[in-house]
């Protein structure tokens, strides 16, 4: 049927270009500043296999708005235009609709111009009076599904070239241990996104034995769940990381992650929660820096118990002074750094939470398990819990420590 421009459109204007998603007629529009030319692809969709609806503009202009409103399956473009020629015509259709797929018109004299447009951008080109109606419809059909294999060949370079660049952030949230041979200590350390498949998350971990044989252990938490929390914790780990090798200690070093986060934060209300132990290669003593982090499991063959080491405020409140705890692990027990997540998730009752008492108790029930076998159970329990609720929500990052010697 052939449509002027400015009859009325029925069309499901919510379609997207060449998806064919309102399963009505295939929507054509037709840029043709020439009557002759457009009455006869007109006669040519008449005898197309096709249920197509035909609307046609008379210039650029009239097929811009055409473009914004009718939302096409595919456009026929003439490239001899009062208002556009030749490759700029292509373009002014490609930046206005780049999702639609173009097949190009071309006269018999400048056939050359249809190749030029195929490597421009265009799905495909005809020669005027050397078309048929099984020549326009394959070259609509053709244009359609090539069009959708280019989006989605983009869609997935742009989901690999993210995966790419979330693997390199997940490298810097996941350290490797930088510890001497025959630390002292054994490790487990965990971390968990809080959505799933993501790498992508706010808590981070870290550990390293300095030349005086002295293990330093980090875990902490950015406020919030982003790429922006990710690259924030990625730089407040590599900070500690380096202050550590360089020899700063306690609030020292507890300034400069201040000033760190300060000067890579995204936002002025950001925050973030550490927890910084260092285990003596002396004896079983270890120090504890706390800046408003939830405190720490002390696991062992006895049971569980809750460690609250002083604290002070979280990182990027304006904070100079932490408290510094002097400790001891007992012989067979370990510590169990965390971050929220873990006990922030449901607890199976209506909207109530874990909490931390429900952690301890979910923990005292795995306290015969050891190593990465309690951890791993904790995690579990914890999951299976808020499992009416969806599961966990929150970012999980978990460290357990003990000695070995």
């Amino acid at each position: 049927m052939w449509l002027p421009v400015g009859a009325p459109h029925d069309l499901d204007q919510t379609a997207g270009a060449g998806t064919r998603g309102h399963g009505g007629p295939l929507s054509v529009l037709l840029v043709e500043d020439d009557r002759g030319d457009a009455l006869l692809v007109e006669e040519l969709v008449v005898d197309v296999d096709l249920d197509v609806r035909l609307d046609w503009a008379r210039s650029m202009a009239d097929a811009e708005v055409e473009l914004a409103t009718l939302r096409p399956d595919c456009v026929l473009l003439d490239l001899n235009l009062p208002d556009a020629n030749g490759i700029a015509a292509l373009d002014r259709v490609t930046k206005c609709a780049p999702t639609i797929p173009i097949v190009v018109l071309t006269g018999l004299n400048d056939e050359h111009f249809g190749v030029s447009a195929l490597a421009s951008g265009a799905q495909d080109y005809l020669v005027k009076g050397r078309v048929d109606a099984e020549m326009l419809r394959r070259a609509l059909s053709y244009a359609i599904e090539r069009k959708r294999a280019e989006i989605t060949a983009a869609d997935l370079r742009d989901s690999q070239l993210r995966a790419q660049e979330n693997s390199r952030l997940e490298r810097g949230l996941l350290p490797s241990p930088l510890l001497l041979d025959d630390p002292g200590v054994d490790i487990v350390a965990t971390y968990r996104p809080s959505r799933a498949n993501a790498l992508l998350g706010g808590d981070f971990y870290d550990f390293v034995q300095t030349p005086d044989r002295t293990v330093h252990v980090l875990v902490g938490d950015v406020a919030g769940h982003g790429p922006d929390e990710a690259a924030l914790g990625v730089a407040l780990r590599i900070g500690w990381r380096a202050l550590t090798f360089a020899g700063l200690r306690g609030n020292e070093r507890m300034r400069q992650l201040e000033r760190i986060l300060r000067a890579e934060s995204p936002g002025s209300r950001i925050f973030a929660t550490v927890l910084s132990l260092a285990f003596s290669a002396e004896d079983r003593s270890f120090t504890a820096v706390r800046a408003g982090h939830p405190g720490m499991l002390l696991h062992g063959p006895g049971g569980v118990e809750w460690l609250e080491p002083a604290a002070g405020p979280a990182l990027g409140l304006g904070a100079s002074r932490w408290p510094v705890s002097e400790l001891e692990l007992p012989a067979g027990h370990g510590v169990l750094l965390l971050t929220d997540g873990l006990f922030e998730g449901h607890s199976g009752t209506g909207n109530e939470r874990l909490g931390e008492d429900g952690l301890l108790e979910l923990a005292r029930s795995k306290a015969t398990l050891t190593g990465s076998a309690f951890v791993d159970a904790l995690i579990a329990g914890a999951e299976e819990k808020a499992a009416l609720h969806g599961g966990l929500s929150d970012d999980i990052a978990i460290v357990r420590v003990e000695r070995t010697s």
